[in-house]
């Protein structure tokens, strides 16, 4: 018996294209000015605030939701604007084909917002080879914002979509967001491409060339998906 395709979930920032060396250092003086103004810190203080509450609650937003009553869409709308964003887009033209290419049903993760998203799959020529977004404006549970890693928000993203974990693949640059979808019952990618050179993010300094217990498969490129896969 043939087995059924894989549904593809894929992050965005760093395993779709480098964000670290772009979009990424736009967002993050974004969200530092913002933290600045709001807040009423010097910049120092908001970047140490910003940091801070992006290592404690595995996002900035999530900070300043609970601890400052900032309001979400008002923060997403304000450090994403980016108006220089296009000129900062890279992806590997390989990469792109492959993604393309790629048998089954395929959906963006993303815990940047949905307009952001859409921006970045427009300038990285991948707008069409999505069948839609799950951006962080989708990721409320009862009420609350609950992003990646969350394993409640991905439960009920599976059941809005009416997908059975088993047959989903998390392809990922976040150890974190792959621990918790492998508890789920999701295979999980770890794609490492922009990481090896990779400045930002939770996994600078991470063993590349070791697979935790929860990775299915550790892939340099998306090229290699259908060796596992297909």
């Amino acid at each position: 018996m043939k087995r059924p395709r894989p549904v593809w979930l894929f992050d965005l920032d760093n395993t779709l294209h480098d964000a670290s060396n772009g979009a990424l250092r736009l967002i993050d003086e974004a969200m530092t000015t913002y933290i600045a103004r709001e807040l009423r810190l010097d910049p120092a203080e908001a970047d140490v605030l910003r940091l801070d509450y992006w290592r404690r609650h595995g996002a900035t937003l999530l900070g300043l939701e609970r601890h400052h009553g900032v309001r979400a869409a008002h923060f997403l709308e304000d450090t994403h604007r980016l108006p220089d964003l296009e000129a900062h887009l890279t992806v590997n033209a390989r990469d792109r084909a492959a993604l393309k290419a790629l048998p089954g049903r395929k959906f963006v993760l993303t815990n940047a917002p949905a307009a952001y998203a859409k921006r970045v799959l427009t300038g990285l020529g991948l707008a069409g080879a999505f069948e839609a977004v799950i951006s962080i404006e989708r990721m409320r549970c009862f009420g609350r914002l609950r992003p990646k890693p969350d394993g409640r928000m991905l439960r009920i993203v599976l059941a809005r979509l009416k997908l059975r974990p088993e047959r989903c693949v998390l392809v990922e640059d976040t150890l974190a967001h792959q621990r918790s979808a492998h508890a789920l019952g999701l295979r999980t990618v770890w794609m490492q491409r922009y990481l090896w050179r990779n400045a930002h993010g939770p996994e600078v300094g991470a063993r590349l060339r070791r697979k935790p217990v929860y990775v299915y498969a550790r892939i340099p490129s998306l090229q290699k998906l259908r060796i596992h896969f297909c």
